[in-house]
C-alpha cells in the first residue's frame, strides 16, 4: 500500500522543498503557483482519482453478474491515469483492481500479457485488451448498457 503513495508524497516534498526556496527570496506568489502545480500532479498520480479498488475475484464475480469490465490498475501508471480522466463519469461503471494492493489480479495481468504487468489491462467478457483506446472502452459501455 505504501508504494502506491511514494511517488505522490515525493512530488509534495519538491514541492515544498522548491517553493521554500523561493519564498526565501521573495517571490510568494510563483512559490504559491508552484506548490498548486506540484500538489495537482501529486494527485493525479495518487489512488484518488481512482474509484475504489476491489479484488480481482470479486471484480471477476461481479463482472459475470452485470456484464461490466474490469479495469487491472496501478498508481502512478500514466496510461492507467490517461484512462480514468478520459472516461470521466464513465469509470465508476468499471470494476478496478489495483494490481499493487491484490496479488490475484497482478497474476491475471501477467497471464493476460505473455508474464508482463502491463496496465490498464481490461477485461470484457472474459477477453483482456491491454492499454485500450478510452472511447473504444466507453463505445464498449455503450454498447453493453
Amino acid at each position: 500500500m505504501m508504494r502506491a503513495w511514494i511517488l505522490p508524497l515525493l512530488l509534495v516534498l519538491c514541492g515544498s522543498v522548491v517553493a521554500t526556496g523561493l519564498v526565501s527570496k521573495g517571490s510568494l506568489g510563483t512559490a504559491s503557483a508552484l506548490l498548486s502545480a506540484f500538489v495537482v500532479l501529486a494527485g493525479v498520480n495518487s489512488p484518488l482519482i481512482f474509484p475504489r479498488s476491489i479484488g480481482a475475484q470479486e471484480a471477476q464475480r461481479r463482472s459475470a453478474a452485470d456484464g461490466r469490465p474490469v479495469v487491472f490498475w496501478r498508481p502512478g501508471c500514466t496510461f492507467c491515469i490517461r484512462l480514468r480522466i478520459r472516461l470521466g463519469r464513465d469509470a465508476r461503471r468499471l470494476h478496478w483492481v489495483n494490481i499493487w494492493r491484490d496479488p490475484a489480479g497482478a497474476a491475471a495481468v501477467r497471464a493476460a500479457n505473455d508474464g508482463n504487468e502491463t496496465v490498464p489491462t481490461l477485461v470484457i467478457a472474459g477477453r483482456p485488451h491491454t492499454n485500450p483506446d478510452p472511447e473504444w472502452v466507453r463505445a464498449q459501455l455503450t454498447a453493453s448498457a
